[in-house]
């Protein structure tokens, strides 16, 4: 490991991340705000201050980047990140130590769980900061480094490669700077497109601004309690879900169609199953809040246990059910209604769609729809292989071999997630939390879908877990973001040993 190097990437990185903490500065004071303007001018020296101090530590390292740098950089880089990222948090006295570096990862990796009693009691400025975290960490901070970084070369294409979300991201050119320009100013046309279709469904821009940085990264802050809720519009529940559906999608694809292939995403196997599985569930939930099947059946439901399911029009009941079944499987985590309160086939429902998340090199959480694909084809050969032992069949993806490389990748990082989702689950049970709550609690940050259920659901947050949890949970955020292997590799003694 090439420590030296690493420092003074780090360093410039944590540089140049500070420098987002202006326009929060700006809206501090447009606002009057005038305490949190002092604690992002004090945020900006600190990350100005610990970026130059790595940097000199680095200063005339090796620059070459091997793959075992690669993985340092991007893994520690996301966690470095979130304690920066924490320092307004703190220096505004919005929220303490752990909370803040909670609530910044939560932002940074576009999960979306808050430890935030009161959202509408903290300063706007503090709440744009929160949103504009998701922005920065949807299409990856990590890219923007490389879109702005001349020198890195063929390390760029690992790092892009560590942390693009899903297998074998759609068109890398062979300028990976350029490819990670093009993406950025693709997401940043979306931006400015979402951002005025918000106003003009009757947003202030403070507030598009905010719910725009939520809906592309698929994050979820809002600056409202209530969430979407509070706003009571069709109009912007319907477009807060175009484009959602847009962030849940390969960007990749975007790029092919920039590049003349118009019908990239019609044409892509992964997209087609990915909005088949939305409606599909948007459909079923539907009829199960209409009452179909029946809900109730058994009479002695105890007391403590029995919840008043709301009367839902067909109408409303599309409305709410699609709203939040993209809003969930896309990972973004905004809401319309109190799905707590749903019958327990749509909760169940939305809970498997949890585990599906978006399409791979999107901005959603979760398995990724191509993963889920090729191991339902992987079962279906195995189970006609018992059968028919001589029978070869290649498992595709449209146009696309799936070879035994990206299976096995497949199937560890299954095995790995797995693992992980019991391993928290079991922990956040032994810290005394509920059994609902400890499993949701672990589904919701290492998919990075932001609410669960029960004491850490939709209507709550999670400030009733300990702290010790709350650091746990901060590390499963960053896995599910990183896919796993960048993290959980840092555990491993030989990975920081010298070559």
């Amino acid at each position: 490991m090439n420590y030296r190097f690493l420092a003074k990437i780090l360093g410039q990185l944590i540089a140049i991340f500070g420098l987002s903490f202006l326009p929060s500065l700006c809206w501090a004071a447009w606002f009057g705000e005038w305490d949190s303007f002092t604690a992002f001018l004090e945020s900006i020296g600190v990350a100005l201050l610990f970026g130059g101090v790595l940097y000199v530590l680095g200063r005339g390292a090796e620059t070459r980047m091997y793959q075992r740098e690669t993985l340092g950089l991007v893994g520690l880089g996301w966690l470095v990140l979130a304690l920066v990222g924490a320092v307004p948090y703190v220096m505004s006295g919005t929220l303490g130590c752990v909370d803040a570096f909670f609530e910044s990862m939560s932002g940074l990796t576009t999960t979306g769980s808050t430890v935030i009693v009161d959202i509408e009691a903290v300063d706007k400025s503090v709440l744009f900061w929160r949103s504009f975290s998701h922005w920065l960490g949807g299409m990856g901070v990590i890219v923007l480094f490389i879109a702005v970084l001349p020198y890195l070369g063929a390390g760029g294409k690992q790092l892009f490669k560590s942390e693009a979300p899903g297998p074998d991201p759609h068109g890398l050119s062979p300028r990976i700077r350029d490819t990670a320009s093009i993406l950025w100013k693709l997401y940043l046309t979306l931006t400015v497109v979402q951002t005025a279709c918000l106003m003009l469904a009757g947003m202030s821009l403070y507030d598009a601004l905010c719910h725009t940085f939520g809906t592309l990264a698929t994050g979820g802050f809002s600056t409202r309690q209530a969430s979407i809720a509070a706003f009571d519009s069709l109009a912007i529940e319907v477009i807060i879900i175009v484009f959602m559906v847009v962030a849940g999608t390969n960007f990749g694809l975007f790029f092919a169609m920039k590049h003349g292939d118009i019908w990239a995403v019609v044409k892509d196997s992964e997209w087609r199953y990915y909005l088949g599985i939305l409606v599909l569930a948007t459909v079923l939930i539907s009829f199960n809040l209409m009452g179909f099947p029946a809900n109730g059946v058994i009479d002695e439901t105890p007391e403590a246990m029995q919840v008043e399911t709301p009367d839902f029009t067909p109408g409303g009941a599309v409305r709410v059910a699609s709203f939040q079944v993209v809003s969930v499987m896309t990972t973004t985590g905004y809401g319309t209604n109190n799905f707590e309160k749903w019958p327990p086939f749509s909760q169940l429902l939305l809970l498997m769609l949890m585990f599906v998340g978006g399409c791979a090199g999107s901005t959603g959480g979760g398995i990724k729809v191509v993963r889920i694909i090729v191991l339902c084809k992987m079962a279906y050969w195995r189970l006609e292989n018992t059968f028919r032992p001589k029978t070869v069949r290649p498992i595709r993806m449209g146009d696309h071999l799936i070879d035994d490389g990206l299976q096995k990748r497949v199937a560890t990082f299954l095995m790995l997630h797995m693992l992980v989702f019991i391993f928290g689950s079991l922990v956040m049970a032994g810290m005394g939390l509920p059994v609902m709550t400890a499993v949701t609690a672990v589904i919701a940050t290492l998919n990075n879908i932001g609410p669960g259920l029960e004491f850490v659901g939709a209507g709550h947050d999670f400030h009733l877990v300990p702290d010790a949890g709350k650091v746990l949970l901060s590390f499963f955020m960053a896995m599910g973001r990183l896919e796993l292997f960048s993290i959980v590799v840092m555990l491993h003694p030989g990975f920081w040993k010298h070559s």
